[in-house]
């Protein structure tokens, strides 16, 4: 736990700008999307007071929205809005307006008849009800509801990083795609502290005496657009280039193309199953990929030559705990029937099959074992069941269900695939907690991210593919009691990439060119 946490100290320390960027754009973010909650929110549950036959119907659609989960909620705003900050600031708006519009209809509506009934006789007019008894009275219950959208918004803006809109969820990203506690902390510790210090503020707003409510008000409605001006959006021109989050920490991603090139990208994050699609509709310029993608054809992408070798080739593989092995040997039999039977070409092909063609990774995977002359009719076996994962992209896919149906067709042992995981953290920690048997993985994975190797030793070690793997096979099974099995055959390799039209335009074939066209 001291480690830990001298860990994350040392972390804070290199990337405390980093980190305040990240805690003002996430401020922004919340506060935009709670400021037009209210402007929307507020007025709305004001109506349905006066007409009460419309509460039901209202209340209904804001509570519905609000049950979507928030990452089809942005799947669906995106091809709509695009990606960055719109989808982002729209999707938290629709997530706020339902405590603002209930807490509004409901305190309104709790103020007491005869206080009412009191104004009415005085001569008051409705509006003059409304904003000299009702409002006041109701403003502890609509601070509430103001509240709750806050804090609200705090915890779903994290998602905000998959789409390239920023804040706090670029260091969450980043910490599960490198297997990096601290960099995760560095993101999750300040959200969660953001969160109770806003709870706290607005709940001390919340429960000031009446005479004091009304310029507490006054004053958050003035706070508002100064907080949401902290979302600064970044506006220095030229090509954009969208990165995942493994990709832009890994030394053997954009840390190593800065130092072999001198590249100096205007650069923001988002989810790696965002890339393909924000380079093909012109949202960024620039993306990361692998080099045996099947979206690169699909897009009509151009892959840069690494003119200066910065992306180390590496196998792909599968990872199987030892105690399975040891137990089922039939399994090793199996896994070994793969090796060498995928070459890079072929990888591009099955992967371009699922991604353009849509078909499904089980016919994929089944048509190429019958090229190879290895598929055979599942046995419907009643042995022990192999649990099998895997990350969430074509490759992986289609690679674990190539697995799924070797097993069924060679022993008589089951299968269970809990695919789509998400990143290297998950599938790895899974493994190494007994919830999975194996998964594919990729060796300089390993030996960037699961290993941590220190730099001047990675970097010794990467340019030759044969001895990664034995130094990743070596370390694997002594600390954690896990076999890297034979490689398949193919490269994986990073690869950086451009819409075809626009490379062409630029003239830009290799990643020189790119950093030449950059600085002239």
């Amino acid at each position: 736990m001291m480690a830990m946490l001298l860990d994350f100290w040392d972390f804070v320390q290199l990337q405390w700008a980093k980190l305040l960027e990240q805690t003002l754009e996430h401020i922004g973010l919340t506060f935009v999307s709670l400021a037009l909650a209210i402007l929307i929110g507020l007025p709305l549950g004001l109506f349905i007071t006066r007409y009460k036959k419309a509460a039901g119907s209202v209340l209904a659609v804001a509570g519905i929205l609000q049950t979507i989960p928030s990452i089809a909620l942005l799947g669906f705003l995106i091809p709509v809005l695009g990606i960055g900050p719109k989808p982002a600031i729209f999707a938290l708006f629709l997530y706020s307006l339902l405590p603002i519009i209930r807490n509004a209809f409901t305190g309104v509506s709790q103020v007491d008849a005869t206080v009412k009934e009191a104004a009415r006789g005085m001569g008051m007019t409705d509006w003059q009800l409304l904003t000299r008894v009702e409002l006041p009275l109701a403003l502890p219950v609509l601070f509430a509801g103001i509240r709750t959208a806050a804090v609200l918004n705090v915890g779903v803006a994290t998602l905000a990083a998959y789409i390239a809109a920023g804040g706090l969820g670029e260091f969450i990203f980043g910490g599960i795609a490198l297997n990096n506690t601290s960099m995760i902390l560095a993101g999750a510790l300040p959200a969660a502290l953001l969160a109770v210090l806003i709870d706290f503020l607005l709940a001390r707003l919340q429960h000031l005496r009446q005479p004091l409510l009304r310029p507490a008000s006054l004053g958050l409605v003035l706070a508002l657009p100064i907080l949401s001006s902290f979302y600064l959006l970044p506006n220095s021109g030229g090509l954009l280039a969208g990165l995942s989050p493994e990709f832009a920490g890994r030394a053997d991603g954009y840390p190593g193309l800065r130092h072999t090139y001198g590249l100096d990208l205007n650069t923001v994050i988002m989810g790696p199953a965002l890339v393909y699609k924000a380079v093909h509709e012109g949202d960024v310029d620039v993306i990361d990929g692998y080099s045996t993608d099947g979206k690169i054809k699909t897009f009509n992408l151009r892959v840069l030559e690494d003119d200066q070798r910065a992306f180390p080739p590496y196998y792909a593989s599968f990872l199987v705990r030892e105690p399975v092995l040891r137990k089922h040997p039939e399994l090793r039999e199996v896994l070994q029937l793969l090796s060498g039977t995928i070459t890079d070409s072929t990888m591009t092909a099955l992967n371009y099959q699922v991604d353009f063609s849509k078909q499904a990774p089980a016919q994929v995977a089944r048509e190429f074992l019958e090229q190879q002359g290895l598929w055979r009719e599942a046995r419907n076996g009643t042995g022990e069941t192999i649990r099998l994962g895997s990350k969430i992209f074509t490759e992986q896919y289609i690679l674990t269900e190539m697995l799924t149906q070797l097993i069924r067709g060679y022993t008589d042992l089951q299968v269970s695939a809990q695919t789509g995981l998400g990143g290297t953290k998950i599938c790895f920690d899974a493994l190494a907690a007994n919830e999975i048997d194996a998964y594919p993985e990729y060796t300089g994975t390993g030996l960037q991210v699961i290993l941590n190797t220190a730099p001047t030793e990675a970097a010794a070690l990467s340019q030759d593919k044969d001895r990664v793997f034995r130094y990743v096979a070596d370390r694997f099974l002594k600390e954690y009691g896990i076999q890297w099995m034979p490689p398949l055959g193919f490269n994986n390799t990073y690869a950086l990439m451009m819409r075809e039209e626009q490379a062409e335009a630029r003239h830009i074939r290799t990643i020189s060119d790119l950093k030449n066209y950059m600085t002239h």
